[in-house]
């Protein structure tokens, strides 16, 4: 692991006794390059004196410039408060040059004692360093904004931290249309209403916190974030360290590399030492002479710098602690199969004109069998069939849906979705029992069972026993299926309710004089800091093992609603004891067929089946079309350990 190289000159800027604006501290510098000259804007902070009748040191942001990004001269007050957004401080400026001008974000304080209330976002906008416009712009908690220097897709694109002083903090990305948007009120309140679409989650724990740092560099892999990561800070002891990663140069909030790892952690005395100890803190960031010139505050008294060779350290993303988006460690994936999707709508049709996806598999007689939904143009779910020889090869699809809604429960009572969705098959002695999701348009989604005798589902007479529901009325239920075999006598069900996957057990599949099944028991729910941190639920029925039962499931991740595929092994007497989950998802969208059609960016299965050594997973694109993807079982069962 590289780790970069302090300057010989360190600390390159430090108080000054005779300018009494900058008298007790100067750190977080930021630079900016203009032809040969490095101009350096800093926080400075004064000696004691009176502001609004509190007396305390005040910090404005100061000026400096050099040739070679290392000595530095002409220093000057270049911001100071002059509004009463601004009354109490202007901290830890980011500059970037955009276009002709020189964007200044940083920290405006507009009351004291400081508190969430009064820390937010102030901009200075400069083309010379002489005359300055100034204004207000986050509406809420905020700190360290930085411009990125090039436009993103025609847009003008910033990183922030948002809710710094409220935490949980959050780091993310804003689009504006024109420089008027970024002080605009209004854009800020509706970015703020749906923060969790915007946000670059990267949070390891709870009990940590982070800050961007650096403005963000342009590289050809991507662009370089330095970004503050500060381990145990709601725990102890705090570990302040500095981070770095690769964002999508096309979409500002994909990571595409992450180090998480600390390049810079406090060692040398000037960061030890001084205003408040053992900090180092990024604060910019420029490529100088084939070199990564980073700037950072130490101890929160001193202006420093660090390099390290630009080539060398941008191949450190490719070959060591490489991280995708959420993901935390190595793991074997599911492989699509190249001739995905294997099942598209079909307009000839009309009972699945606009969708087909979402498909139960179940292997009998050396063949998939495949109950897939399909979506009218009036938004009527019914299940088609479809069968593979080879599990990836549609042999046969029939021209007519096989099961459609038939009782009121699925029977659409308004305009909008309806009918029988998402089913799961589960074969018990000669029977093949169902589970989907039953709904009317109006209540709550519901479970409903069915059947039919294994001999007439594989004939194709579709003699189906009358539906029942089996989930209360009133609750939102799906996601369910039967597992194969009897865990202590009784019949063991996966249902989802809320965000978690519960379980229930039952005598009998009769479901006499109105019982339902129960909701109190959780399989397990989703986890805050990792992958699938808004809700899961199963994918297929699980898979029996001499290690135990394996679920595929389903987690999705905020940012972004994204669904995506995870693994967990159950115990093999008990499944309702969880012994492994992955932290890291096994499948998750990523072509075209799986990011774009009726809802982005999902991948959702309701069949798995084995064949031989081979898992296979059957699963929705987008809510549009069926793909398949295979893994190994025995490297599926490697990622799960005890």
């Amino acid at each position: 692991m590289f780790k970069l190289e302090r300057s010989v000159k360190n600390p390159i800027l430090s108080p000054n006794k005779e300018n009494f604006w900058e008298s007790k501290a100067v750190f977080n510098g930021c630079p900016a390059r203009k032809n040969s000259t490095i101009h350096l804007v800093y926080r400075a902070l004064s000696g004691q004196q009176e502001v609004q009748g509190i007396n305390m040191p005040l910090s404005t942001i100061g000026h400096a410039v050099s040739k070679d990004g290392i000595s530095f001269e002409h220093r000057e007050q270049l911001i100071k408060p002059a509004y009463n957004w601004e009354a109490f401080g202007c901290e830890d400026p980011r500059i970037t040059k955009f276009e002709d001008e020189y964007f200044i974000f940083y920290t405006a304080l507009s009351g004291y004692p400081f508190s969430s209330e009064n820390i937010k976002i102030g901009l200075a906008i400069t083309k010379d360093f002489k005359t300055i416009e100034k204004y207000p712009v986050t509406t809420f908690n905020a700190k360290a904004m930085a411009l990125f220097p090039d436009r993103i897709n025609e847009k003008i694109a910033a990183v922030l931290t948002v809710n710094t002083d409220k935490p949980p903090a959050k780091i993310a990305i804003a689009y504006f249309d024109n420089k008027e948007q970024i002080y605009s009120a209004k854009y800020w309140k509706e970015w703020y209403d749906s923060l969790d679409e915007h946000v670059v989650p990267l949070l390891r724990s709870p009990n940590d916190h982070l800050e961007v740092g650096a403005q963000p560099i342009k590289t050809s892999k991507g662009w370089l974030l330095f970004y503050s990561y500060i381990q145990n800070y709601f725990s102890g002891p705090r570990v302040f360290g500095i981070e770095t990663l690769l964002l999508d140069l096309h979409d500002a909030q994909k990571v595409i590399s992450r180090i998480c790892e600390p390049v810079l952690i406090p060692e040398e005395k000037y960061e030890l030492d001084g205003m408040v100890p053992n900090i180092v803190f990024p604060s910019g960031a420029i490529i100088n002479k084939d070199k990564f010139y980073l700037y950072y505050g130490a101890a929160d008294t001193y202006c420093c710098l660090a390099t390290i060779d630009k080539k060398e350290f941008l191949s450190e993303f490719k070959t060591k602690t490489k991280i995708e988006l959420m993901d935390t460690c190595p793991v074997v994936k599911l492989q699509r199969f190249v001739g995905n999707p294997i099942i598209k709508p079909r307009p000839e049709f009309a009972w699945e004109t606009r969708a087909t996806f979402n498909a139960a598999a179940i292997y009998l007689d050396k063949k998939v069998h495949l109950l897939y939904r399909a979506l009218s143009n009036d938004e009527t779910s019914t299940l088609g069939y479809a069968s593979s020889k080879n599990g990836f090869i549609i042999d046969e699809r029939l021209h007519h849906p096989v099961y459609v809604p038939r009782e009121e429960f699925e029977l659409k009572n308004k305009p909008g979705l309806s009918g029988c969705e998402d089913p799961r098959i589960t074969q018990i002695d000669d029977k093949l029992y169902m589970c989907y999701t039953a709904y009317d348009g109006v209540n709550p989604p519901r479970v409903a069972l069915t059947s039919i005798l294994t001999k007439d589902f594989l004939n194709k007479k579709w003699n189906w026993e009358k539906p029942k529901l089996i989930s209360p009325p009133g609750i939102s239920n799906k996601n369910t299926c039967i597992l194969p075999e009897k865990v202590n006598g009784k019949y063991m069900f996966f249902h989802r309710v809320g965000v978690s996957i519960c379980i229930d057990f039952v005598q009998d599949l009769s479901f006499k004089n109105n019982t339902y099944l129960k909701h109190d028991k959780i399989l397990f729910g989703p986890r805050r800091d990792l992958w699938d941190n808004k809700k899961v639920g199963i994918t297929g029925l699980p898979i029996k093992t001499k290690k135990g039962w394996l679920l595929i499931y389903h987690g999705v991740c905020n940012p972004g609603s994204i669904y995506k595929f995870g693994a967990a092994l159950l115990d093999l007497k008990d499944p309702s004891i969880v012994l492994a989950r992955t932290d890291c998802p096994i499948f998750e969208p990523e072509m075209l067929y799986e990011k774009e059609g009726t809802v982005p960016n999902v991948v959702f299965s309701c069949g798995t089946i084995t064949i031989k050594d081979n898992v296979f997973v059957y699963y929705g694109g987008a809510d549009k079309v069926i793909g398949v993807a295979v893994a190994k079982l025995s490297a599926l069962l490697k990622n799960l350990k005890k």
